[in-house]
C-alpha cells in the first residue's frame, strides 16, 4: 500500500517532511559542533550521517505509531511512511541532479535504512513517551555512533548534541500522529549541505514549512485523567545558552508549564469541554 492510497496520507506526508528537515538540520548542527572534523568531512560521510538520523527517527515513528495507530494498520502505516520519505527525498534531490537522479537507488537506500533501523534500535524495549534508563541508553548509543562516524569517538559534547536533536523530534511527531499539526502545503526540506535546493518563489514563502524556527515549544496533553505539560528547546538554541541562562530559562519555563497545565486542567474539567467530548463520541 502506497502513501497515496493510505487513509493517513496527510500525516505521512507531514512526518516525512519533518524527518527529512530534522535530519538535514541535525547534520548541520553536528558539523558546527565539530568544526575541525567538518572541514575534512566528505560528501559520502555527510550523507551517511543524514541516514543515521533517519534511522533513529524511523524507530521513534514506529514506537509512536504503536500508541496512535490501530494495530491492524500499523504495518501498513510504517510501509506508507517509508514510501512517503522515499517520494519526498526524490523530490528534494531532483532539482540538484535532474535526470541523473536514480529513483531506484533512492528507494533501495531508504529500504536499507529502515531495515538497519529495525535491526539496531528495536532491541531497546521502552515506552517512547516516558523517561527510562533503556531510552536514555538508546539515545546515548546513538550519540556515540554519530561521534564515531565523525571520527571523534567518545566525544561527549557531540554525542549529547546528536541525542538532543533526535529526542527533540518526538513531541512534533506525536502532535502529527494526534492530528494536532497544522496542515501545510508541500515545501522543500532541509538536506545535507553540498546538495543545493531550489528556493521557493516569494509568493510561496508565507505558506511553506521550515521558514519559522521554533526556539521553545510547550505542549499539554490529556490522557484519560492525566494531564501532562512538556516543554523543550531547539538544540542549537540550547547550545548557545550559558549554564546560568539555561538555569534561569528552565525556572521560568517550569513556572509557565505549571500555569499552562493548570489552565488545561480547568478547561478539561469544564462543562463545555465535557459536552464537546460527548458530542465527539456520539
Amino acid at each position: 500500500m502506497t502513501a497515496a492510497d493510505f487513509p493517513y496520507r496527510e500525516r505521512l506526508r507531514q512526518l516525512a517532511e519533518l524527518m527529512l528537515a530534522v535530519a538535514g538540520e541535525s547534520v548541520t548542527m553536528m558539523k558546527k559542533t565539530a568544526p575541525e572534523q567538518a572541514l575534512t568531512l566528505k560528501r559520502q560521510n555527510e550523507w551517511g550521517l543524514y541516514l543515521e538520523f533517519l534511522k533513529i527517527m524511523f524507530n521513534l515513528a514506529d514506537r509512536l505509531a504503536a500508541l496512535h495507530v490501530p494495530i491492524k494498520d500499523q504495518m501498513d502505516f510504517m510501509n506508507g511512511l517509508e514510501d512517503a520519505v522515499t517520494g519526498r527525498l526524490k523530490d528534494v534531490l531532483a532539482p540538484a541532479f535532474g535526470d541523473r537522479t536514480d529513483q531506484m537507488e533512492i528507494a533501495l537506500t531508504i529500504g536499507t535504512t529502515v531495515a538497519e533501523s529495525r535491526r539496531t534500535y528495536e532491541p531497546y524495549a521502552f515506552l517512547v513517551t516516558e523517561e527510562s534508563k533503556t531510552k536514555n541508553d538508546m539515545f546515548r548509543d546513538f550519540g556515540e555512533k554519530i561521534a564515531e562516524a565523525l571520527g571523534v569517538p567518545g566525544n561527549a559534547k557531540l554525542g549529547s548534541a546528536a541525542a538532543l536533536c533526535a529526542g527533540a523530534v518526538v513531541p512534533a511527531m506525536e502532535a502529527i500522529l494526534r492530528g494536532q499539526a497544522q496542515p501545510t502545503s508541500s515545501s522543500p526540506v532541509a538536506e545535507p549541505s553540498g546538495q543545493p535546493m531550489e528556493r521557493p518563489d516569494q509568493s510561496d514563502r508565507q505558506r511553506t514549512t521550515g521558514r519559522d524556527i521554533k526556539l521553545i515549544s510547550m505542549v499539554s496533553s490529556i490522557s484519560r485523567d492525566v494531564i501532562e505539560t512538556r516543554w523543550g528547546l531547539h538544540p542549537r538554541f540550547r547550545e548557545d545558552l550559558t549554564p546560568d541562562e539555561l538555569r534561569q530559562l528552565t525556572t521560568l519555563l517550569n513556572r509557565v508549564a505549571k500555569i499552562v497545565g493548570e489552565r488545561c486542567a480547568a478547561v478539561a474539567c469544564s462543562e463545555q469541554w465535557a459536552s464537546t467530548q460527548r458530542a465527539g463520541h456520539a
